[in-house]
């Protein structure tokens, strides 16, 4: 064993996020999924233990097993407890005496159980909200909090709609059995949802000083992989995300400097880019295009590859990303995707063909307190000379909520600004 009380602390934060998941869905198998407040309970137990215990006693050599131990002894502490699993005790301890054996989790059996977890968390029975919260809370670990700040609404609400989905559970009966297709396709779109929700998270947290997680992005994409590779569950749009992530996490070790700040993609060094990641990308890409449909990860896949492929940015086919974003608008209109739209076509065009439309975004209000809106502004007033204007533009993004990388770089470029400004 290690004592290393910072060391265990981040061995713990790391450990929930990539074993919590795997627990619950291992233990809401034992117990049932009307019990999964029980399973949550046993895993938190167990990662609490390990903070508790791993500073003092030092960190096993085999933490995962360690934690596999205490809550196998949880599990069989809830048997003893709780008069629901009377009649299934036996079946049960066995199944726990099996694990015990095996000292840790067979792959093909956990991978098994998280793609049934994440499957009944998006049942059709549950609403779109609560499927993905659902899934979050017990497959991804994200904690209340977390959730609530991804969909922009209270803790309490989240909390409120976790006690439904999980009532509702309970009522419906519902299984961990996957169904026979083509019925998967039904839970198909939120199960993308939420992992993607999940990447999302990793790769641009929206509080305090951290701007990469880079082990959630790696969680959500093992995730996206297990879909799509899984014959029961594979669909070309579970492929064009696992592409879009690929390409996405393969930019992770450029996006901050040595200097810790963040650095935009058109000043990445992109011989720091993860080929393997690249690579990946481009092969789930090709699976992709198997299907006569397309969707929004099939587009937003297509912008990602075009980056992937241009070995500098001045290489970058911008009129192909701008095709993109128009059949990325068309198939999902949002103000954020005109947002980006607005940067390819300043490529294209020119910044005051771009300028005309953020400021129709801007006009519509429906990213007021958005800090990318007055952002790519400020970069189009700058190249159109109108430096006041930019400052004004930095200012009012700076009033929005964003990591403190980024404050940090509009920071810098307000700073720019300024400097052309007449005394």
């Amino acid at each position: 064993m290690t004592q290393d009380p910072a060391a265990a602390s981040v061995l713990v934060d790391h450990l929930f996020r990539s074993r919590a998941g795997q627990m619950v869905a291992w233990l809401t198998r034992l117990f049932g999924p009307a019990h999964i407040d029980l399973a949550e309970e046993v895993v938190q137990d167990a990662l609490v233990k390990a903070l508790q215990q791993w500073p003092y006693s030092g960190i096993p050599d085999n933490p995962g097993a360690w934690l596999l131990a205490v809550a196998r002894n949880g599990a069989l502490d809830v048997l003893r407890r709780h008069a629901a699993f009377v009649t299934r005790t036996d079946a049960i301890v066995a199944d726990i005496a099996r694990t015990a054996a095996r000292q840790e989790f067979e792959r093909h059996a956990i991978e098994d159980d998280e793609l049934r977890m994440v499957f009944m968390c998006c049942h059709p029975s549950l609403s779109p909200d609560a499927r993905v919260a659902l899934s979050l809370k017990t497959v991804g670990g994200f904690s209340v909090k977390e959730i609530a700040r991804g969909f922009l609404v209270s803790e309490a609400t989240i909390a409120q709609r976790l006690v439904r989905a999980k009532r509702l559970i309970r009522d419906l009966n519902l299984t961990l059995d996957l169904p026979d297709p083509p019925a998967p396709s039904a839970r198909l779109d939120s199960v993308l949802e939420v992992i993607y929700l999940m990447f999302n998270e990793g790769y641009s947290t929206h509080e305090g000083e951290a701007l990469v997680r880079a082990d959630l992005c790696r969680e959500a994409l093992r995730l996206g992989q297990l879909v799509a590779n899984e014959p029961r569950t594979t669909a070309p749009e579970a492929h064009a995300l696992v592409a879009l992530m690929a390409f996405q996490a393969a930019r992770l070790p450029s996006r901050i400097g040595g200097d810790g700040e963040m650095v935009l993609l058109e000043d990445q060094d992109r011989t720091r880019w993860d080929r393997e990641l690249v690579d990946l990308g481009f092969r789930h890409f090709d699976c992709s295009a198997e299907g006569p449909r397309m969707t929004p990860y099939h587009a937003q896949a297509a912008i990602a590859s075009v980056h992937a492929g241009a070995a500098e940015p001045h290489d970058t086919d911008w009129r192909m990303i701008l095709d993109c974003y128009n059949d990325l608008q068309r198939l999902a209109p949002s103000p954020v995707t005109a947002l980006n739209r607005a940067v390819a076509l300043a490529r294209v065009y020119g910044a005051a063909a771009a300028l005309a439309e953020v400021e129709a975004i801007e006009s519509g209000g429906a990213l007021e307190g958005y800090y990318l809106l007055p952002s790519v502004k400020a970069r189009l007033l700058t190249d159109l000379g109108d430096h006041a204007g930019a400052a004004a533009s930095y200012r009012a993004a700076l009033a929005c909520g964003c990591s403190d990388p980024e404050r940090r770089l509009l920071s810098r470029r307000l700073a720019d600004a300024e400097r052309h400004l007449p005394l």
